[in-house]
């Protein structure tokens, strides 16, 4: 249960920033090659994104992966 509310204010978190950068989920996965529907699961909480997966969003936003995490 823990785990799926760490996923959750991550994904909330993801959202904020995209959102402060004004681009859309799908402006967002075009960015960084992948589909809507992959950001879509992910603000969801219904992704477990792997670092790799959390680096990409990080670049697409234009924000440091240490910078995403802090406000956690």
């Amino acid at each position: 249960m823990h785990r799926e509310k760490e996923l959750l204010t991550l994904a909330k978190r993801v959202q904020e920033v995209r959102k402060e950068r004004g681009l859309s989920q799908s402006q967002l996965a075009h960015k960084i090659n992948k589909d809507r529907e992959s950001i879509s699961r992910f603000e969801r909480g219904k992704m477990n994104p792997t670092y790799l997966y959390l680096k990409e969003i990080c670049a697409g936003l234009d924000i440091e992966l240490k910078e995403l995490l802090e406000k956690l």
